[in-house]
């Protein structure tokens, strides 16, 4: 715990692994994690695929649950 899932478009190893990094960090940092108990997957979208494969089966779906959608905190 915890399981981190983030889909994105595609971007390099390098900055995938400075993502991944950072958000491990603050897990760790902000939410008592021991970092082995930390797991991380990242799944690259393409940009044509976002809306149907992620917009409209995902986040419509979970408004509720988003913490910030398209940029604006929602707590």
């Amino acid at each position: 715990m915890p399981y981190i899932r983030i889909k994105a478009y595609p971007k390099d190893d390098a900055t995938k692994q400075k993502v991944v990094d950072a958000i491990n960090k603050a897990f760790v940092d902000n939410w008592g994690c021991k970092p082995e108990a930390i797991s991380i997957s990242i799944e690259e979208i393409k940009p044509e695929d976002w809306v149907e494969t992620v917009v409209n089966k995902e986040i419509e779906p979970n408004k509720d649950k988003m913490m910030i959608l398209n940029g604006e905190k929602k707590y």
